[in-house]
């Protein structure tokens, strides 16, 4: 809760606690609190330090806490003094940063970044800038950051980016894809399905795009390209709204009926888009006998005989 003043969790757990009790010692807080004498004994140092408590006068070993009001009210103020002088520095160099970019020639509407950890940082950079929304190509094998990695995609959403995103059919076997897909939708990503993509590529807002700077060998992760506003940021934008036009959606409805567990509508889902029997069970998290099982009950609900029929009348039906 005052993690913008620099107290995390703990601190502020402990804080919480002594504001709710006329005093208390280092082993009421730890019980309390559920930790520590140790780290309740440091974080009472730490909050001793900010003034945000005082020891009591005729109990040296027990602590009392300073009035808030009094307490942080300072700490908040130089902290909206210093957003503000941090605010007065970011329209300057973004001013300056404004001219340079408007004596660009051709060739400075790139930039290279050379380092896997500098273009991981850009690539993040680039999520947590976005202010309305967000389009990435998303490769099997390339990739600029692991996705359990890419905590600025989560806190973005959170913020209300939109996330588009083409994944090539491959990325779908990757396990708990189904899972993320579902977390992350009612937060405003759309994902979608092609065959296989050309490279990897994120663009932020209208702004920048980065891309690798080479898709296939052994240097493809060893430096990225960063495209400025340009014609060329022009033609990787449309270039993104054209694979996305001709991709197949990919998310989950809901329920079709008759399927208690919402599996059938994401199993055809992937079959449809040409996973195997063994691939579709793996992603689902079921046998494939079940699979095969499931598959057949469909044909059956559908009045079919092919499984080429079934996709059809899956389609007509809206199963997907």
């Amino acid at each position: 809760m005052l993690e913008a003043i620099g107290l995390d969790d703990e601190h502020t757990a402990v804080y919480r606690q002594i504001l709710r009790v006329p005093s208390a010692s280092v082993d009421e807080l730890a019980a309390a609190a559920g930790m520590t004498p140790s780290l309740v004994r440091q974080i009472i140092e730490d909050l001793e330090g900010l003034g945000l408590l005082a020891r009591q006068a005729s109990a040296p070993d027990r602590v009392v806490g300073s009035p808030p009001s009094l307490a942080l009210r300072p700490m908040l103020l130089e902290r909206e003094r210093r957003l503000t002088q941090a605010h007065e520095a970011l329209v300057q160099l973004s001013e300056l940063y404004r001219q340079g970019a408007a004596q660009r020639d051709a060739p400075d509407v790139v930039d290279v970044i050379l380092g896997t950890d500098a273009v991981r940082q850009r690539f993040a950079q680039l999520q947590a800038s976005a202010a309305r929304q967000v389009r990435v190509f998303v490769l099997n094998e390339v990739a600029f950051l692991d996705a359990s990695e890419n905590e600025e995609e989560e806190r973005a959403l959170r913020r209300g980016v939109r996330y588009r995103v083409i994944v090539e059919k491959a990325v779908l076997e990757r396990p708990g894809f189904i899972d993320a897909v579902r977390e992350s939708a009612p937060h405003g990503e759309e994902v979608r399905v092609l065959p296989t993509l050309p490279t990897r590529l994120i663009i932020a807002d209208d702004q920048v795009a980065l891309l690798p700077m080479r898709s296939h060998g052994d240097e493809r992760a060893s430096g990225a390209l960063l495209v400025h506003p340009s014609g060329l940021l022009d033609l990787v934008m449309a270039i993104f709204e054209e694979f996305w036009a001709v991709s197949t959606e990919f998310g989950s409805e809901g329920e079709m009926p008759g399927s208690h567990d919402g599996i059938d509508r994401d199993l055809l889902k992937l079959l449809l888009l040409g996973l195997t029997d063994a691939a579709a069970a793996a992603q689902l998290g079921i046998s494939l006998r079940t699979v095969q099982r499931r598959v057949a009950e469909l044909m059956e609900t559908a009045g079919v005989t092919t499984r080429i029929q079934l996709g059809a009348e899956a389609v007509r039906r809206a199963w997907v």
